[in-house]
């Protein structure tokens, strides 16, 4: 290996290094905060605001759920390809309304605890 070859591998390694001491440390102070009596208080208040609203909607909305159900058992791509890509996976919410609403509804969808509309949206990162 040249020189140049194990320079660029030695700033490879080192940037690797920091970049996961960066994360290691983004997680510990996330950690905390969500620990934090407060934290959970609010947590648990926006879960409930959340799952109201997801309730006070059910009527208007569970034709989209209807759809997304019928759309997954059927293997059908195209009305899953035109759905809202909002989703809060970790939490076990995907968006069943179409791409756009957010301009006049929030993402609405259901959980195995029932109906939830949010504000907002998370990489499907799990």
């Amino acid at each position: 290996m040249t020189t140049d070859g194990k320079a660029e591998e030695i700033r490879t390694t080192v940037a690797e290094r920091a970049r996961q001491r960066a994360w290691r440390e983004a997680e510990k102070a996330i950690s905390a905060v969500l620990a934090d009596p407060e934290a959970q208080r609010l947590r648990a208040l926006i879960e409930q605001e959340e799952a109201a609203a997801g309730r006070d909607l059910r009527d208007e909305l569970q034709a989209f759920q209807d759809r997304y159900d019928h759309a997954v058992r059927t293997g059908d791509v195209t009305a899953l390809a035109v759905l809202c890509p909002g989703k809060h996976a970790r939490w076990g919410r995907i968006c069943v309304l179409t791409t756009g609403h957010q301009d006049e509804l929030p993402h609405w969808g259901t959980t195995p605890d029932g109906p939830v509309a949010w504000i907002g949206s998370a990489p499907d990162d799990d």
